[in-house]
């Protein structure tokens, strides 16, 4: 199984939500690592490439999905295990610590695939709900394309989440709205798919409320276009796939 293509090259992330009663929930950010090729010190939700390794779990995990889906799981998982230490839709933990041990076994080398035979765990991809999929256009001249799909993941329980310091270099947790407002005072950086993301998650209250939109709403690539409006070119997306904000002026987009 061929882990890209022309299309670009799949991959996954995850938007992981911690419900705050009264209060809009946090969103797990993570500083990327300003010596990336992608996003360098950009603000991200945990996520990366599909991986060969993820594609033969997806075959033994996958269920009823598909297999890309269930191949964009599996990656999403491993993922926001290396960067944040949380071990989201692994089945059979011991204890909420045993994430950051995980960590460690996959940094030095062991696939996930022999992390999951050698403690007795599996994968739950149905707690992953799917959120959106973002795939760059030519127009958009970004460095690298991928083929993105997001996904919406509760906060573990009783677990604690720290930076792997090597792709991410901090993180935090914050609302949608508020990561927003820190980025327009100077305080970080997003790229135009992660301002979107983030403009749709803050009208939302909680994670169930999120998850109840994300079934309601059809998940389709999403490909930006060039469009003048206004007399300026904008980068543009559709308008039925939940997203309050559909264009902003080139001139302001941030790309990774």
């Amino acid at each position: 199984m061929t882990q890209a293509s022309d299309a670009g090259r799949p991959a996954a992330t995850v938007v992981v939500v911690r419900d705050r009663p009264g209060l809009a929930p946090d969103i797990l950010m993570m500083e990327r690592a300003a010596t990336m090729a992608f996003a360098a010190g950009a603000l991200v939700f945990p996520g990366g490439a599909v991986e060969e390794g993820d594609w033969t779990l997806a075959e033994r995990f996958a269920g009823q999905l598909a297999l890309d889906d269930a191949a964009a799981r599996v990656a999403a998982i491993r993922e926001t295990l290396e960067e944040s230490g949380l071990g989201i839709g692994l089945q059979g933990l011991t204890d909420a610590a045993q994430p950051l041990s995980l960590r460690a076994s996959l940094s030095t080398g062991e696939s996930m695939g022999m992390l999951l035979e050698r403690h007795g765990l599996g994968l739950a991809l149905d707690e992953l709900v799917p959120f959106a999929r973002w795939h760059p256009a030519d127009a958009e001249r970004v460095q690298r394309i991928y083929d993105t799909r997001f996904y919406l993941a509760r906060m573990p329980e009783g677990q604690e989440a720290s930076a792997d310091g090597a792709e991410a270099v901090r993180l935090f947790w914050c609302s949608a709205a508020d990561t927003i407002a820190r980025c327009d005072a100077g305080e970080g950086r997003i790229i135009f798919p992660t301002r979107r993301n983030l403009e749709r998650l803050a009208g939302f209250n909680s994670f169930d409320e999120l998850a109840a939109h994300a079934a309601s709403t059809p998940v389709e690539a999403v490909r930006p276009w060039i469009e003048q409006r206004d007399g300026r070119p904008h980068l543009c997306i559709p308008t039925h796939l939940g997203y309050p904000v559909c264009s902003e002026p080139i001139a302001t987009v941030s790309r990774g």
